[in-house]
């Protein structure tokens, strides 16, 4: 079954910085999937209130708006491994280690604002991934990025019977301390074993005698560029409904079911293990059926089954583990149909020459127009608990309408890889 597997003859396949970047990406996905369900709960057991969780996702937004704007100029300087290396250590390493410690309020603040500088190497790491690849294999490499997480499937269930049985606070301090571990290592061995880019020693030689600032005043030529890139434009849009989904899943998701649904937080473990169950599945048995075929349909697909699992979500009633499994089950499928071609469009659909730049710029608008979700959905949610996740089918809508606008720029009997 593996040899006759694209997606597994794709990872072995790999060599150079795409081999380095995704096969030590497990050192950071698996903690990270780990404390991720029990983030807002943590935050509300140490004294956050809801609307202060909205603040501080919407805070943290504010901050990356920021290092998304300068995450171009200082990986073009820099380069694609060093800036990775060193804002990876900045933007994650410590601020696991402050959630591991925090008290109240204030040290969620002060952890949102460093995390939120994440975005730098964001964009590092997503050139360092895809400039020397093969432009055949970018939904096969962005699927096993995903895969990565996913991972944490098979040890979720046991940090669910730690906080049943030494409670969530302590439970998930270890969490963020062993992310701190786990993803400290994997920052190391990328660093030892990647190699800057091509194009990264490009940029890095014509960049040799500018100052971060000239190159951020270069911006506007750039902004230039994307504004005549409709189908540019169009994957922005798309960019930014799954931004803002994202980001109210993540945060409201967990204290819908805890509060309004009154699931033990014990219990909360087994929904992300039945997701990453499922999107592991889809990941190794659909996945290479469809990695090669126009990302319309999957994308059409995956669109209306996250409506759907979220009109189960809001209609659930208390205590219904069936239907919240259900609509679990198809939030997962739906997320392995939609990201990986979203991924690989966005990546076709930019100048491979600027593509540091026009990344940066595309994630300061996704972000800019993201952040006052955290605090809008925050407030919705102390009206009804429902409300955020309507609005996110609101949102779904839009997205399916900017696929089909999309396919347009991209038949399928013309090479999406040739758009860029």
């Amino acid at each position: 079954m593996f040899k006759s597997n694209p997606l597994f003859n794709t990872l072995v396949q790999l060599k150079g910085n795409p081999r380095a970047c995704v096969w030590t990406e497990p050192l950071w996905g698996i903690p990270f999937n780990l404390y991720a369900p029990y983030a807002s709960l943590y935050m509300i057991a140490l004294g956050v209130t809801t609307s202060q969780v909205g603040l501080i996702a919407s805070l943290g937004m504010f901050v990356q708006v920021f290092s998304a704007l300068v995450s171009g100029a200082i990986t073009d300087k820099l380069g694609r491994k060093r800036t990775t290396f060193i804002f990876d250590l900045i933007s994650w390493s410590i601020p696991c280690l402050i959630w591991a410690v925090a008290q109240n309020f204030t040290y969620f603040v002060i952890a949102a604002i460093i995390n939120g500088l994440w975005r730098i190497t964001a964009n590092s790491w997503s050139c360092l991934l895809v400039e020397d690849a093969n432009p055949d294999t970018l939904v096969d490499i962005f699927s096993w990025t995903h895969i990565a997480g996913l991972l944490a499937a098979f040890v979720a269930p046991l940090a669910g019977v730690f906080v049943g049985r030494y409670g969530l606070v302590p439970t998930v301090r270890v969490l963020y301390l062993f992310a701190f571990v786990s993803m400290t290592a994997k920052f190391v061995i990328l660093n030892v074993f990647a190699t800057e880019t091509k194009q990264g020693e490009i940029r890095q030689r014509e960049t040799a005698n500018q100052s971060i600032l000239s190159i951020l005043g270069q911006y506007g030529e750039v902004m230039r560029q994307i504004l005549q890139a409709r189908q540019t434009l169009i994957s922005l849009g798309i960019m930014l409904v799954m931004s803002i989904c994202t980001m109210v899943n993540g945060t409201f998701w967990a204290i819908l079911v805890t509060e309004r649904l009154q699931i033990p937080q014990q219990n909360i473990a087994m929904f992300p293990f039945v997701k990453s169950v499922v999107m592991l599945g889809c990941f190794f048995f659909v996945m290479p059926k469809i990695s090669r075929l126009h990302f319309r349909r999957p994308m059409l697909t995956g669109f209306a089954l996250f409506i759907l699992s979220q009109l189960l979500l809001v209609s659930s009633p208390v205590g219904g583990y069936v239907i919240l499994l259900v609509s679990m089950v198809l939030e997962a499928c739906s997320l392995v149909l939609i990201q990986p071609f979203m991924d690989s469009l966005v990546a076709r659909s930019v100048d491979a020459r600027e593509r540091a730049r026009i990344m940066a710029l595309l994630n300061v608008v996704v972000i800019s127009l993201t952040s006052p979700f955290g605090w809008l959905a925050g407030l919705m949610a102390e009206a009804d608990q429902r409300l955020p996740f309507m609005m996110n089918i609101g949102l779904f809508v839009l997205g399916a309408i900017l696929v089909i606008q999309a396919a347009r720029f991209f038949k399928p009997q013309e090479p999406a890889a040739s758009a860029s």
